[in-house]
């Protein structure tokens, strides 16, 4: 668990461990397997499009959902930086992990921080399993990147709390179990006080899930009503008051990810295939190799995180640069493709054919520098971060 700050000028250097290559060819050989029964088609934004708990749970029976969690609550006790080999061979291949990923990446993580030990029992067996599937519930209308300025309240009752208010971008919450959020529970000048975290079943009575879809049509993400929800005290997330500090040290999980880089990758390896097929030319060479030093560059910033937050840093300023760089390079990377090779992009095409992953990309492209904050937002965070530490 994160227990110390580290400096925001400080790059982190990870070293993988000597399990790495041989964790690296087991994940290999399973995305091989499933390949063979159409169930990893190499689709951009797997993460977020690739809704699959069969999938899921065929991961955890190898041990690769809760990797980072402790073996007595069901985990692989196995560390980040061995997790981050396993997601970015993942997402690398454009698997279908969407169903565990937001409980594998944070709600896991944030349950074994702050949980009761009831919570610990509770949740982290069944996500280690990929049997309980979480959302996010932060961003709000008008809120955005802008946490601390939520509306969602929740006020005591007997026996818990009563939540009313609407939180947006939802992904997944018309298919998922649970949802972590974050609603005001205090008055207080301060604005960044008075903010708790809890656990909402998204079955319970009040919860209305309204659908958000995408450009493409796909129904992804929603607005997440909840209208009096009743949560049990025993769902209440870490202490009351002290949501702002919990979700912060949440968004470095979220921020950091090779997810932030890796959402468009397959496009990149089915241009290389194209490329393959006709005899690059120099020019288009160059271009490539462009993308694929920026990819390095960001990669090793990534792994960095990933090796502080396995040695208890809290590496909150480098995460954020990791989602604005690496985010504005799935943008680059999409729009360098279409001028490598003119393809025309056409979502009726060939599924897996390049011409359709070009489509399926550029419909999900508006999302990639929003999600998990705006680059605006994230910049300010980097700026605060460097001018603390002068």
């Amino acid at each position: 668990m994160p227990t110390a700050t580290l400096s925001p000028t400080a790059v982190p250097e990870a070293v993988l461990p000597a399990s790495a290559r041989r964790l690296r060819a087991e994940v290999r050989a399973f995305l091989d397997e499933e390949r063979a029964r159409g169930t990893v088609l190499g689709r951009p934004d797997s993460w977020l499009a690739g809704w699959d708990p069969d999938f899921s749970h065929r991961l955890a029976e190898r041990g690769w959902v809760g990797m980072a969690l402790p073996v007595e609550y069901g985990g692989a006790g196995r560390g980040f930086l061995e997790r981050y080999v396993v997601i970015e061979e993942l997402l690398a291949a454009g698997a279908p992990v969407s169903a565990h990923w937001v409980s594998d990446r944070q709600a896991g993580p944030s349950v074994l921080q702050h949980g009761t030990e009831e919570q610990r029992r509770f949740f982290l067996p069944r996500i280690a399993a990929g049997e309980c599937f979480f959302s996010i519930g932060m961003s709000e209308k008008s809120s955005g990147s802008d946490l601390a300025s939520v509306r969602t309240r929740a006020e005591r009752i007997d026996g818990g709390w009563r939540l009313t208010g609407t939180k947006m971008w939802t992904g997944g919450a018309h298919v998922n179990d649970y949802a972590i959020v974050l609603a005001r529970t205090d008055e207080a000048e301060d604005r960044h006080a008075g903010l708790s975290q809890f656990i909402v079943d998204l079955r319970a009575p009040g919860v209305r899930i309204e659908p958000i879809h995408l450009m493409s049509g796909e129904h992804r993400f929603n607005a997440c009503h909840l209208a009096g929800v009743e949560v049990p005290e025993g769902m209440l997330l870490g202490r009351q008051g002290d949501g702002w500090r919990q979700v912060t040290g949440e968004l470095a999980f979220e921020r950091s990810g090779p997810e932030r880089y890796l959402s468009t990758f397959p496009l990149l390896v089915s241009l290389l295939r194209e490329l393959d097929r006709r005899a690059a030319t120099a020019e288009q060479a160059f271009q490539v190799g462009l993308l694929t030093a920026r990819l390095h560059g960001i990669r090793r910033l990534s792994l960095g995180v990933a090796g502080a937050l396995d040695a208890g840093t809290s590496p909150d300023t480098q995460a954020a640069l990791v989602k604005d760089l690496g985010t504005r390079l799935e943008g680059a990377l999409v729009d360098t493709v279409r001028g490598i090779l003119p393809t025309p992009a056409d979502p009726e095409a060939t599924p897996g054919s390049h011409a359709e992953l070009l489509a399926f990309a550029l419909l999900h492209s508006p999302g990639y520098t929003l999600r998990g904050g705006t680059n605006e937002i994230l910049r300010g965070i980097i700026t605060r971060g460097l001018e603390q530490n002068r």
